[in-house]
């Protein structure tokens, strides 16, 4: 296939396929933001990334649902401008993926994956206490491109706060062997990073 957008239009849905399928792995980004009245969500987001070291910045981009309505991590950033941003790992992949379900704004994913919550310093919304990774952000902007149904947000974070595992970190490296991050793949497809090979950069 080959097609000039302006002159033949892919539907969102098929743009969907082709860039979750080929733009990958991808990170995820496991969200935690709460509500004005203290009722917390935990979401996941595998359109993620560090988009500045400083300041320290991260970027994630929640879609609108197939009725073009918000995430609660959307609306929940609009009451408390502030998240806990977790990194996925292989360890918590199947609270991560319980995670992703639909569910009434009120109800608390936290509850329903069995995770119990931390304090993060200097923000008001809670960790996951076994996440081995988590900064705590306050919100720098939301960018808003349209109200389409699978239509996206660049939602832009800076880091405030850091947790890690003492045993994750030496004070120069992150130990990837103890992290066993994971990343996004396209349908149910997930990839451990078990596999990896180093070549030097150039001069």
């Amino acid at each position: 296939m080959e097609a000039l957008l302006e002159q033949s239009p892919l539907s969102a849905g098929t743009l969907y396929r082709l860039l979750s399928g080929s733009v990958c792995p991808r990170p995820i980004a496991w969200v935690a933001t709460q509500d004005k009245r203290g009722n917390a969500n935990l979401a996941p987001f595998s359109f993620f990334n560090v988009a500045s070291i400083d300041p320290p910045i991260l970027a994630f981009s929640p879609l609108l649902d197939g009725s073009a309505q918000p995430k609660d991590t959307l609306r929940n950033l609009d009451d408390l401008e502030e998240c806990v941003v977790h990194v996925g790992t292989e360890g918590l992949i199947e609270a991560l993926n319980t995670t992703s379900a639909s569910l009434p704004r009120e109800e608390d994913e936290f509850t329903l994956a069995g995770l119990e919550k931390a304090t993060m310093q200097g923000i008001r919304v809670p960790r996951i206490a076994a996440a081995p990774v988590a900064f705590g952000c306050k919100l720098v902007d939301v960018i808003r491109f349209g109200d389409r149904p699978l239509a996206g947000s660049l939602v832009l974070v800076q880091i405030v706060a850091i947790y890690i595992d003492d045993e994750l970190w030496d004070g120069r490296h992150v130990n990837m062997e103890a992290l066993q991050p994971i990343g996004r793949l396209a349908g149910s497809d997930y990839v451990r990073i078990t596999d990896r090979f180093a070549i030097e950069r150039p001069a």
